[in-house]
């Protein structure tokens, strides 16, 4: 019989980078590349750091991810999901939780993301959210939208 091995915890932050453009609100995501190879939109987010708070990692992944830096509005939420990884024959399973935090753009360029990244682009909101491969993180950006319509920075565009 197989030993069941207890999942390992990891803990991550990332952003969700908002700013004004002349058509309404824009958001950057950052193209990876997924587990079967294939291309996929996603928000930037890495581990936390031995001796770092969950706010300054989401501000060095972000940066990292999508070469952009932001100010923290507040903190939006978390998500939650089990996953594995095989390293040749072991096979390793872990408890992610991921914060997310409102960001407002101060400056950057999306042209200075890390290699791991294929892309960073600016998206307007909401197709930034039919563009998110996971609807965990589809959430995070409908939670960001109500975030800055409670703040009143959101305006309904005209049409």
């Amino acid at each position: 019989m197989e030993e069941r091995k207890k999942a390992e915890r990891q803990l991550s932050a990332g952003g969700v980078v908002v700013r004004r453009g002349d058509e309404g609100w824009q958001v950057v995501l950052i193209e990876v590349r997924g587990k079967s190879g294939k291309p996929r939109w996603t928000l930037p987010k890495g581990l936390v750091e031995e001796g770092e708070n969950i706010a300054r990692t989401a501000h060095r992944e972000v940066k990292e991810e999508t070469g952009v830096d932001g100010r923290i509005i507040e903190k939006i939420d978390s998500i939650h999901y089990f996953y594995a990884f095989r390293n040749g024959d072991t096979l390793k399973k872990y408890f992610k939780i991921v914060y997310f935090f409102l960001m407002e753009y101060t400056g950057g360029d999306t042209k200075d993301h890390d290699t791991e990244v294929i892309e960073a682009r600016w998206f307007p909101f909401d197709k930034a959210v039919e563009m998110v491969s996971f609807e965990d993180e589809r959430e995070i950006l409908r939670k960001a939208k109500q975030i800055l319509k409670k703040r009143k920075m959101w305006q309904e565009e005209k049409e």
